[in-house]
């Protein structure tokens, strides 16, 4: 899905310093998309560093006081916070603001896309100028479940995740790796704990984002809505279990699809490995070190239950930096240039 070319589209990215904002401004120039100027935004704190973008290089602007009047898209991947305070103000100035963050998905009036899912969304700009990511692991999940749907349906999806650091950014990663340090010179030692709450290296920490009153914690509440919404199936079942591991980068899932029919592995590897960007590994199982491709949805394991014949369950493997949000961002503004959507 490449963008229609002699376009030039002006671009802001708020959080243009972060590490998704870092990712994303690097596939706008990997994959040719026809940048105007890319203008990019960050907190007072950030103001004023010039970093790269397409073209050269540019002076970060100060959010607070930035008019999205002179862009035509604007990314925003600086926090809920901060989407929740501007995103609308971006849109009401007249910019199309694509979201990645959990403030807008489940607004009625902004649409929630994967593009090799639910393109047709996009064929028009939504009335409230929003556009929202999904989460990081809802993106490589439906990207799946959409074509198994289509052949077997759905009747009750299982996932566990198993989320890397970089999901909470620089910040994450930074401590991770200060963590692993510390710990590899003194079993004792844990290093800082601010951006898990606990230490990381070495671990795994069975809570990801804000526990709920169910017991569920909200990113496990996000997988189940935001699927629905993306699939259109606002009964499907889903239970999700979100699990931080020590991790760099590469968020990893095991699902487990009750479908209607029965399920032939052979037929659903088939199936998978012949749709846009995914790979299926049949020698071995991909993993985050292993991944040979940042930009595929990655699929292995792929089994049925010998005792539950529409019972299936795969493993899947997608750089959450990537796949789970810049490049799934800059396909939604792929398809809107070459649609004409303003």
């Amino acid at each position: 899905m490449r963008a229609a070319t002699g376009v030039a589209v002006p671009i802001a990215v708020v959080g243009a310093t972060g590490a998704v904002g870092r990712t994303l401004i690097d596939l706008l120039v990997q994959r040719g998309f026809p940048v105007g100027e890319c203008v990019p935004v960050a907190s007072a704190r950030s103001a004023g560093q010039r970093i790269d973008v397409p073209g050269g290089t540019a002076t970060v602007h100060d959010l607070d006081r930035y008019d999205f009047s002179a862009v035509r898209l604007a990314f925003f991947s600086a926090g809920t916070g901060v989407s929740e305070r501007h995103a609308r103000r971006a849109a009401a100035q007249g910019a199309l603001v694509i979201d990645n963050t959990n403030a807008f998905r489940m607004a009625a009036d902004v649409p929630l896309v994967v593009p090799q899912v639910n393109p047709d969304v996009l064929h028009r700009r939504p009335d409230s100028g929003i556009i929202a990511n999904p989460n990081c692991s809802t993106i490589p999940l439906v990207r799946l479940l959409a074509p198994l749907r289509q052949r077997y349906g759905l009747r009750r999806v299982t996932v566990s995740t198993y989320q890397a650091a970089s999901g909470r950014g620089n910040r994450g990663m930074a401590e991770l790796r200060a963590q692993a340090a510390a710990a590899t010179d003194d079993p004792t030692r844990t290093g800082p704990v601010e951006a898990f709450g606990v230490p990381l290296a070495y671990n795994v920490i069975p809570l990801i984002d804000t526990l709920l009153a169910d017991g569920f914690t909200l990113e496990e509440q996000k997988m189940r809505q935001e699927s629905r919404k993306i699939l259109r199936d606002p009964t499907l079942d889903v239970t999700a279990t979100c699990v931080r591991v020590p991790v760099l980068n590469g968020h990893s899932e095991t699902v487990v699809v009750d479908c209607d029919a029965p399920v032939d592995a052979g037929e659903l590897a088939a199936l998978l490995a012949g749709e846009p960007e995914v790979r299926v590994w049949t020698d071995r199982p991909p993993t985050p070190r292993t991944l040979d491709d940042a930009d595929l949805v990655h699929v292995g394991r792929i089994r049925v239950d010998p005792e539950h014949p529409n019972r299936v369950a795969f493993w899947l493997v997608a750089d959450n930096l990537r796949i789970g949000a810049a490049l799934n961002a800059v396909q939604i503004a792929e398809v809107l240039v070459a649609r004409g959507v303003r």
